[in-house]
């Protein structure tokens, strides 16, 4: 194992016990500030399929390049192009969304968890997660 696993492993150590967590579907990791969501082409074949259009059509219609990797278009206040009032796409979402809310920087240490359930009403609440459904995500 090299230093920047065991590091990581033992950073991550706080929550043995399990995490756990429920989407509400709120929506809110899907509006405010603006970023990027991250789509393969696998994805976006899922995605188009289930939106009925060619993979090509979504591509040009709803996906950006930064820097050569491809990522959902988002209006200007910050919001997903898939989010209109929920998840036009929640069950095809890309791995990023699927993810979320277990990816490093919200598991760095119990502060940053407990941080994130101001503004994530799912987190700390629902099903048990263990660390072993939640280190594939990270």
């Amino acid at each position: 194992m090299d230093n920047n696993t065991k590091n990581q492993n033992e950073a991550l150590s706080w929550f043995q016990e399990g995490l756990r967590f429920e989407c509400r579907r709120c929506g809110r990791c899907c509006r405010g500030e603006p970023g990027a969501v991250w789509v393969n082409n696998s994805e976006m074949g899922d995605i188009a399929s289930f939106l009925g259009i060619t993979q090509a059509a979504f591509a040009k219609n709803y996906v950006k390049s930064i820097n050569g990797r491809l990522s959902l278009l988002e209006h200007g206040n910050g919001v997903c192009v898939m989010y209109d009032g929920g998840c036009k796409i929640y069950g095809v979402r890309p791995g990023q969304c699927r993810s979320f809310p277990f990816w490093t920087s919200n598991l760095e240490n119990r502060e940053a968890w407990e941080e994130l359930q101001n503004t994530c009403p799912g987190s700390g609440k629902g099903r048990l997660h263990t660390t072993a459904d939640i280190t594939p995500l990270l």
